[in-house]
């Protein structure tokens, strides 16, 4: 599903126009990523948690060249889901 086939979904199942549907994602992504930006996580019980984690710096082999190269540290968004999904 992409985010054009999200926001029809959203749209047919709360009723909104797919304009407001649009907005409201858009609105609820940039939330999401001002509040992962600060360190903080954002919890939605019974779906899952949108956190930050910390990525060491370490040694990689670029494939081509077979040399070693150095990746530095970073931070990467994850997402955990909810134990109560089930497929």
């Amino acid at each position: 599903m992409n985010k054009t086939e999200l926001v029809a979904a959203i749209a047919e199942k709360a009723g909104l126009t797919k304009v407001d549907a649009h907005k409201a994602l858009d609105a609820f992504i940039d939330a999401t990523v001002e509040t992962m930006k600060k360190g903080d996580k954002v919890t939605l019980p019974g779906f899952g948690t949108f956190s930050v984690t910390e990525r060491a710096a370490r040694t990689g082999v670029n494939l081509r060249t077979k040399k070693k190269i150095q990746i530095p540290a970073k931070k990467a968004g994850k997402f955990k889901m909810s134990k109560s999904i089930e497929f």
